[in-house]
């Protein structure tokens, strides 16, 4: 397979990449790049180059895993590139060839699968609540904690409709706007997509030596959910 022409083959790529002159103006406005080890003008001049082996490395790395989508990039750029779309579509490929499972930032798409995706598709949210166990979000401290564990409370007290009929933050999505939802996934692909990666980490779970237990490898998902080789960020 040429990966360069697979990547010809997606509308973000066409429209992120016109003609970069590597002025590195992407990565001066890039917030990534200010805290991880993350460079756009670099990966812009990958693909341009249309070097199959060091594209199959960014396929297969962390590097492509650290952009914020913020698209900051493309406000500066003066050739009109957008290194932020330049990622969608070397994500989206990573993901349907299965390369996403060979990096630590990588192996995180499955849980966000299924914590952030099937959140939006069954639940008509990103993130919910009950979603931000502690033990799996460290970083929310003991303020973290607290609300979690007083979550009923906290959210009557700010006025929010938790799981509620009608209006108000957190309320439950309509029938109608979540049967819209799903339609979309079936047309977009979406659920392929979610296929591919549920596929392609069990058979990474296993090379690691995770079991399935009861079909969802919880043990493999809390370990790439948690686990942090501490080389990420820029020094």
């Amino acid at each position: 397979m040429e990966l360069y022409q697979e990547l010809t083959r997606d509308v973000r790529f066409i429209e992120g990449l016109k003609s970069c002159m590597n002025c590195g103006i992407c990565t001066a406005i890039c917030p990534a790049a200010e805290f991880y080890d993350y460079d756009p003008r670099i990966i812009a001049a990958i693909v341009q180059s249309k070097d199959e082996e060091r594209i199959e490395e960014l396929l297969k790395g962390d590097t492509i895993w650290y952009c914020g989508e913020c698209m900051s990039c493309t406000t500066r750029c003066p050739r009109g590139n957008t290194p932020g779309l330049i990622i969608m579509a070397l994500r989206s490929l990573s993901q349907e060839l299965g390369y996403f499972t060979e990096s630590e930032k990588g192996r995180q798409q499955l849980a966000i699968k299924r914590v952030i995706g099937e959140n939006i598709v069954y639940r008509g949210y990103c993130v919910l609540p009950e979603n931000l166990v502690p033990e799996l979000h460290p970083e929310q401290g003991p303020v973290g904690l607290w609300i979690y564990e007083n979550r009923d409370e906290v959210y009557e007290r700010v006025g929010a409709n938790y799981q509620g009929d009608g209006e108000g933050a957190l309320r439950k999505i309509p029938q109608e706007a979540m049967d819209e939802i799903y339609r979309i996934f079936e047309v977009t692909g979406g659920f392929g997509r979610f296929d591919k990666i549920e596929h392609f980490s069990k058979i990474k779970a296993e090379s690691m030596g995770f079991t399935e237990d009861g079909d969802d490898y919880s043990d493999y998902v809390k370990y790439i959910n948690t686990n942090n080789n501490g080389k990420h960020t820029r020094q």
